[in-house]
């Protein structure tokens, strides 16, 4: 089915001869319109994620009047529209308290305003699948315009990937290897552009996949956000809309069961972050496609990771991912793997958006004979410590962890982690296995991105940079090391986690994709018995509606009463 003007969406707000239209075409005329400038034109909404404190999208201003004067090219009426900017970078306690905060945002703003079609515009972490998800539940046509990473940081001559270096010049720092100026000449090296973090993280990530779902124009993901093509990207992304809306493309016929499956294992391909696994799901569900942890795992145990890039990867950055063919060459090298019918939001198959792809550098984009691990970025275990599911990476961590087995060393908070692991004469050992808990969605509160525990300055100082750790937090995309994350049930609400006590043992089999402390199940019950609930994290607010509805990390945290496929096709209300 394809829309003529009288069918547009916005016609029900401007074309009826009554009092109501009346009013909302003089308040266009107010604006300074004329009635040929939006009558019978598709309106876009164009939904910028830009503020002054998120340096991810600092060049959003600009790309917005781009967009726009593609909207105008192909004969659409473009409208600017703020929305929640979910900076990474300053967002306490975690930017992913207010996701879904961001995505019932979009959400109303599109089914309230006269919006044919809409153009997100995001990048920082939460913000694509926010944005993802509040657009998939209104239903009606987008595209995604990728904020695009960074440029590859630099100091003293060496290449700074975000995150990743970081944390390992902190680590240095803590050893006493580095001076005071060095540490600041990293810290103004290491963020050199606008755009998100230029190695794996999660921002790369989650545009990855929502290119490999087809919601971006092909390949939009990889360019760097300062590349005079990222410019060209956004107007020919407000161009295509102004498409999409007449050719009736809504989001339910791209974003698919096989879609959703394609996406799986080019996050996989990617190496990419731990978060994609809650932010995937949920937007899978949003979607009305009900992907799980073992759906996940079972694409990880076959799926190689081609992608050479921190901190999976060992030597390069988004930057040269991009000019090696970026992410449509890396899908070519797994063609036989995807379904190659799924239509995109260019119109077009994915088949045909691979077809001319190439790799012009087949160390950073690997080939199958070639991979930089065998398998997949992410695996799930589950065991009596989290029945529900968690989260490893392992191409990131040491193979020596894969299989493990230590005494547990447990904190119950943030505050009393960060207190420990700056005590030299901490009674730890490397084979010791960290716990942090209480850390998860309603715990954190917000579930932070605390999982990649510090390694104790007692054992920094011996030489170590990599411990078994273990929690109900989510850690960075850029980070490393053997972290289990996202345990499920948290220990907030009662979950094993809760029960562990400092000096049992944990036992890690990667293999058998199995995690479980040593302790008798009579044992466990006693404490079962004996544990108290915490008091709640909020009595009002935001906190309190988060703490009253999120579900748990296997499920995506999305709120109990928006996972459900929504749209007028689901029987909600369109307009009012």
């Amino acid at each position: 089915m394809t829309k003529t003007p009288d069918t547009l969406r916005s016609a029900r707000w401007f074309a009826p001869d009554d009092l109501r239209s009346f009013g909302h075409r003089s308040r266009m005329m107010q604006l300074g319109y004329a009635e040929e400038d939006f009558m019978g034109k598709p309106i876009i909404g164009v939904l910028n994620t830009w503020s002054e404190i998120n340096s991810c999208h600092g060049h959003f201003p600009e790309r917005a009047k781009e967009v726009k004067r593609g909207v105008l090219q192909a004969g659409g009426f473009p409208v600017e529209m703020p929305v929640l900017s979910v900076d990474e970078q300053f967002t306490k306690p975690t930017s992913m308290i207010y996701r879904n905060m961001l995505a019932m945002e979009t959400e109303e703003v599109i089914r309230s305003h006269p919006f044919d079609g809409v153009v997100l515009m995001g990048g920082c972490d939460k913000t694509t699948p926010a944005l993802i998800m509040g657009a998939l539940s209104a239903g009606v046509p987008f595209i995604y315009m990728p904020a695009g990473p960074m440029l590859r940081g630099n100091y003293a001559g060496r290449v700074l990937g975000s995150g990743s270096d970081a944390w390992k010049y902190w680590d240095e720092r803590r050893a006493g290897n580095i001076s005071d100026a060095e540490w600041r000449g990293v810290q103004g090296g290491i963020a050199r552009s606008h755009g998100v973090c230029m190695t794996m993280g999660t921002a790369s990530t989650m545009t990855a996949i929502a290119d490999s779902l087809g919601l971006t124009l092909p390949g939009a993901s990889s360019i760097p956000a300062v590349d005079s093509n990222h410019s060209r990207m956004a107007s020919g992304s407000g161009r295509r809309i102004v498409d999409m809306v007449w050719e009736d493309l809504t989001p339910d016929r791209i974003v698919t069961p096989a879609a959703v499956r394609n996406a799986a294992i080019v996050a996989m391909a990617t190496g990419c972050s731990t978060n994609a696994v809650v932010h995937l799901i949920a937007m899978a569900r949003r979607a009305g496609v009900d992907l799980t942890l073992d759906d996940l795992d079972a694409l990880g145990r076959t799926t190689p990771l081609l992608a050479n890039i921190r901190p999976s990867g060992s030597d390069y950055l988004m930057e040269d991912f991009y000019y090696a063919g970026g992410l449509l060459a890396m899908m070519k090298q797994i063609a036989d793997r995807l379904d190659l019918s799924c239509i995109t939001a260019a119109g077009t198959t994915v088949g045909e958006n691979i077809a001319d792809a190439q790799v012009y550098n087949d160390d950073v984009i690997r080939p199958l004979s070639n991979p930089v691990y065998a398998e997949g970025s992410l695996a799930v275990l589950r065991g009596n410590l989290c029945p529900d599911g968690a989260v490893i990476k392992p191409a990131a961590c040491d193979p020596r962890f894969h299989t493990h087995e230590g005494p547990a060393l447990v904190f119950d908070s943030y505050v009393q982690m960060k207190k420990a692991v700056d005590d030299e004469n901490l009674d730890v050992t490397p084979d010791h296995v960290m716990v942090l808990r209480n850390a998860g969605p309603l715990g954190g509160p917000g579930f932070p991105e605390w999982g990649m525990l510090p390694i104790p300055k007692a054992l920094i100082r011996q030489g170590h940079r990599d411990m078994l750790r273990i929690s109900d937090a989510r850690m960075s995309g850029t980070s490393y090391g053997a972290c289990v994350l996202h345990v499920a049930p948290e220990a907030f609400i009662g979950g094993p986690l809760a029960l562990l006590k400092t000096g049992d043992t944990v036992r890690l089999d990667l293999a058998a994709r199995r995690l479980d402390m040593l302790v008798s199940e009579a044992e466990l019950e006693a404490r079962r018995a004996a544990w108290t609930p915490p008091a709640p994290r909020y009595q009002r607010g935001w906190g309190y509606m988060f703490s009253k509805h999120v579900g748990q990390a296997d499920t995506g945290c999305d709120f109990d009463y928006l996972t459900r496929a929504h749209g007028p096709a689901a029987g909600e209300p369109d307009i009012f």
